[in-house]
């Protein structure tokens, strides 16, 4: 059984993001071994300048880059990455077990997004949108592709 790992900024506060994440989590437990680590995040001031948001998202690169694994798929997410449909997310998650890693790590920044260092730490970059979520939002999105993605390997039905 494969090991899906989400690496992500910030913790989920509002009731119903932790009741959303709770039930994909579930429904992943099928499918693979489910882990989210949540790393802290930084106070961002108002209207901060390009130096001082850049110093906050190195100091959060720093805390996730301790977790990654060099040994899994490290895909993180960010605008300028790929696009998938839901079919082209799945087969990506299929196409890396069949290259022999049992282990995906995908890394969801906080809400100035991903420092260079996390970027280049990179197996891949997946984007979902041109759009930005709000990273909460984003975990439950990315959590429904991945549960989406095993029930289309799986030749499963799901809703569409």
């Amino acid at each position: 059984m494969s090991t899906i790992t989400v690496i992500c900024v910030g913790r989920i506060k509002e009731k119903y993001w932790k009741e959303a994440i709770d039930e994909y989590t579930k429904r992943l437990g099928r499918y693979c071994r489910f882990e989210i680590i949540e790393v802290q995040d930084e106070k961002t001031p108002e209207n901060a300048p390009a130096a001082i948001e850049e110093q906050i998202k190195e100091k959060e690169a720093e805390r996730i880059l301790k977790y990654v694994d060099p040994r899994a798929q490290v895909c993180a997410l960010a605008i300028e990455g790929k696009k998938f449909d839901s079919p082209g997310f799945a087969q990506q998650i299929s196409q890396i077990g069949l290259q022999g890693k049992n282990h995906i790590q995908f890394i969801i920044g906080g809400s100035l997004g991903l420092h260079s260092s996390v970027l280049k730490a990179a197996d891949s970059l997946i984007s979902f949108s041109d759009m930005t979520f709000p990273h909460q939002m984003m975990r439950v999105i990315l959590l429904e592709q991945i549960y989406r993605g095993y029930k289309i390997i799986n030749g499963e039905p799901y809703h569409k």
